[in-house]
This record gives C-alpha cells, structure tokens and sequence, in this order.
C-alpha cells in the first residue's frame, strides 16, 4: 500500500484546475442586436416610402456618370497577349531533341491501355507518370530559350 500512498499523495499535490469555456451570452446579445435591426429595418422602409412617393430623392442626374464608366470598361477589355509557351512546348515535345522521351511515353500510353481493357490481366498495374515527367522535362527545357527570346 505505500507505493499506492505515494501515487495518490502526488496527484494529490498537484493541482488540476478544471477549465470550462464560457460560451457569450448568446441571450442578451442577440436580443440587443435584433432590436437594433428591427429599429434600421423600420428607417430603411420609411425612407424607401419617401422614395416611392417623391421620385427619386438621390442622383439626379443619371447620363453624367455614364461616360466614366465606359472608359474604365475598355480600359478591361484589352486582349491579353497570347501565351505561346504550350504551343513552344508541343512543338518541342515533337521535335528530334524530345523524339526517344514521345516514343516512350507513347508506348507507355498503349501498355497501360491494353491493361485497362484486358479484365484477365493480373499482373502489376502500371501508369505512365515517370515517363510524362522526363518528356514534360524535356519539352520546357528546349522551349525555354525560345520563350525568353520572344519575351525579349
């Protein structure tokens, strides 16, 4: 029994303070703020009457601010230049240089096709991943160049 003393004279010593959170008063808050909604709901429907009955009580004067706003909308519409990096990478993806990394990958694609529509097949299923990533490699460093070129 003195080594069960011992443990309970430890936790005993040790003081473990209960923690509760306290949530906010929810009650009183939500009461206050809908009150307060009601009151800005109650203004906003007087003032939408006055509206209603007088014609318009702001802005007058609606063709002036027209004009501005179709400045800023051509100002949007520009055309954005043509990214013609895909494009510097397929044709590098074709080309000689990237030529041994297509045909690996392209046989790659079929071996994985042929598993997919053989249901008897049981052996390891193989994607072509490592293969993507060696001609994706190759393609952007050979268009890299001619990229930074026609950005210069």
């Amino acid at each position: 029994m003195p080594f069960s003393d011992l443990f309970s004279g430890i936790l005993s010593s040790l003081s473990f303070q209960e923690v509760h959170a306290e949530a906010p008063p929810a009650d009183e808050d939500s009461e206050d703020k809908s009150e307060e909604g009601e009151e800005e709901q109650d203004k906003n429907e007087g003032g939408e009457e006055g509206a209603e009955e007088g014609g318009d009580v702001e802005g007058g004067n609606d063709g002036g601010d027209d004009e501005g706003g179709e400045d800023e909308e051509e100002e949007e519409e520009e055309e954005e230049p043509e990214d013609i990096k895909p494009k510097l990478e397929e044709e590098c993806a074709k080309s000689s240089q990237c030529a041994p990394l297509k045909h690996h990958y392209d046989a790659c694609a079929e071996r994985v096709h042929r598993q997919e529509e053989d249901e008897a097949y049981k052996g390891p299923k193989e994607d072509c991943v490592e293969e993507f990533f060696h001609l994706s490699h190759c393609a952007t460093q050979c268009a890299a160049p001619k990229l930074f070129r026609a950005l210069k």
